[in-house]
């Protein structure tokens, strides 16, 4: 990098760390299509980008908070239309009051489960008495 462009951003952006952090945003989209806002002159996207941070050419606010939100994890959901909530808010009175009026005791299924009986023995599934001593090996 330039020192000299370097230095003039320091003037901008005192903290360095954010000055990495934001002339490395700006410079990755200006990789991925961004308009200049100054002459190229030859120059890669990094010094491109500085050079763009010091001659005041860049909005710091709004890149800042772009580049916060690219890197973001968390994304905050939208709050729910008062609609929605409305309606939602009917629907669960509704099943609350259905529950209500449900004080009648329900028949709970019944599984048939007889553990004393027998189950059939393997000779009566099979067809028959056998055992392996009646075998013959053939050759």
């Amino acid at each position: 990098m330039a020192r000299v462009t370097v230095e003039d951003c320091v003037l901008q952006v005192p903290n360095r760390f954010d000055l990495v952090m934001l002339a490395g945003h700006r410079a990755r989209a200006l990789a991925s299509g961004a308009e200049l806002l100054i002459d190229r002159d030859r120059d890669k996207n990094p010094v491109v980008a500085l050079r763009e941070l010091a001659e005041e050419k860049l909005d710091l606010d709004g890149l800042n908070e772009s580049l916060i939100k690219g890197l973001q994890k968390h994304i905050e959901p939208d709050l729910p239309e008062e609609e929605v909530v409305d309606l939602m808010t009917s629907e669960e009175q509704g099943w609350i009051g259905a529950e209500e009026n449900d004080d009648a005791p329900r028949e709970v299924p019944v599984i048939d489960t007889d553990l004393d009986k027998e189950e059939p023995s393997a000779e009566a599934s099979f067809g028959g008495t056998g055992s392996f001593e009646d075998v013959t090996a053939k050759d």
